[in-house]
């Protein structure tokens, strides 16, 4: 994404909104250093948005004179300046100046800890003081503010070093992530200083920063959980003639294809298509004063990413083959996973896939993804007696895959749930009548 600055000798470079709704982001990494020049198209910094991590290209021609917020720095609104550019041969004796002018601006970090303990105050026995957070700032003189990046402050938390003993070497004294980390206390005041230790009662534990990605999803997902009237469907689909089908297809494939073999999920999205082809009112979203029906299978896939979940999206998958399916499959599976989605590649869909069948996992119910108004969980295939009387023995074994529609009752009632499913089910166990 190509992000332009000005460039009237120094100029504030701020916070850039990577998508429309995007209030806030934190820096994931600075790729280029304070005094280093720069070309358009050169990546600048990555920026870590609610679902992904994504690159900032210069768009002109300059020179990084000052870095205002630091590798690791979260919850920056849109619009917050987070350096100092300018161009080549201009006079950077200013850029210290405006950097701490911008810095000591009125920041996000206390919508970040707005839910953490309050800062103790001289009056405030120890005794009330519930919260290691707390505790760690005892030693702050009452009225004194402390600057310092929330990576900083994390770190010397965990390391149960006073802030108000680290000299900060950034922008209008801030505290940075290396001083924490080189900081030395003095042979006094390590005698004196009363850090509080944990006890030795206590397990071993680690405290792991929430990623703008982790909180968005734990906020949407439990608004969607209280406010959306779920209701679940299950039911067992024989997948023979898809494991047949799609060995017949695989074997077909030379050594060199073994990259574009057919796995079953292609089958599923294929087949959830065109299910939503016959049933259109399941592939529907819940906008308020209207039920929006889409024309077309925008199936949002969901892919596990070690930052949280993000459903990626394959769009008008009723009109694709299944080697087209596969291979956009793929690829934006490799994206997700490698944080490098772009907006328009997660944002929308109207129906998702979630598949935890690769887990061993045989049954689950997934929370609907709003606005859309269903999500299809899958679970894996396995091997199942069922009854049959045509053969000597009374039974036999099929392949069985229990499949589980969450629907927002809202847009979607029982009966047309249920008409989906059949009509997901009739593809899967004769899924010669999709490929004609």
């Amino acid at each position: 994404m190509h992000v332009s600055a000005r460039r009237n000798a120094l100029s504030k470079f701020a916070m850039p909104a990577m998508s429309p709704t995007m209030t806030e982001g934190g820096i994931a990494s600075w790729k280029k250093k304070e005094g280093e020049s720069f070309a358009a198209g050169d990546v600048l910094l990555e920026i870590e948005t609610d679902k992904a991590t994504i690159d900032v290209e210069a768009q002109d021609d300059g020179l990084v004179a000052k870095i205002i917020a630091q590798d690791g720095a979260k919850n920056i609104k849109v619009g917050t300046p987070i350096a100092i550019v300018a161009e080549e041969g201009d006079d950077l004796s200013g850029a210290e100046a405006m950097a701490s002018e911008a810095a000591s601006t009125p920041s996000p970090e206390p919508k970040k800890e707005e839910t953490a303990p309050p800062p103790p105050e001289e009056s405030k026995p120890p005794s009330t003081r519930e919260s290691p957070a707390a505790e760690t700032k005892v030693e702050l003189p009452a009225g004194d503010r402390i600057f310092a990046s929330p990576l900083a402050k994390k770190i010397a938390l965990e390391r149960g070093i006073p802030l108000s003993k680290v000299k900060g070497t950034g922008p209008n004294g801030r505290i940075l992530r290396e001083d924490v980390e080189k900081y030395q206390p003095s042979a006094a005041s390590s005698a004196t200083t009363a850090v509080p230790q944990p006890s030795a009662a206590l397990p071993e534990y680690t405290d792991i920063p929430i990623s703008n990605m982790r909180r968005t999803i734990g906020t949407r997902l439990t608004q969607s959980k209280q406010e959306l009237p779920h209701y679940y469907l299950t039911v067992d689909i024989n997948m023979d003639k898809v494991l047949k089908l799609r060995e017949v297809f695989n074997k077909t494939l030379s050594e060199k294809d073994k990259a574009a073999k057919l796995s079953v999920n292609d089958f599923i999205l294929k087949a959830v298509a065109c299910a939503l082809s016959d049933v259109p009112e399941a592939n529907s979203a819940w906008l308020g004063e209207v039920i929006r029906q889409y024309k077309k299978a925008d199936i949002s896939v969901a892919v596990a990413t070690p930052n949280g979940l993000i459903t990626p999206i394959v769009k008008d998958v009723g009109s694709k083959g299944l080697a087209t399916i596969s291979s956009e499959a793929k690829a934006l599976a490799k994206k997700a996973r490698d944080g490098k989605l772009q907006p328009q590649e997660y944002q929308g869909g109207t129906f998702t896939v979630s598949n935890l069948g690769m887990f061993d996992i045989n049954h689950f119910t997934a929370i609907i993804n709003p606005p859309q108004s269903c999500i299809l969980a899958i679970g894996s295939t396995v091997p199942t007696l069922v009854p049959a009387p045509e053969e000597e023995r009374g039974f036999k074994t099929v392949s069985v895959m229990k499949v589980t529609l969450s629907s927002d009752h809202r847009t979607v009632d029982g009966a047309v749930g249920a008409r989906w499913l059949s009509a997901f089910k009739g593809y899967l166990e004769n899924p010669l009548t999709f490929m004609l």
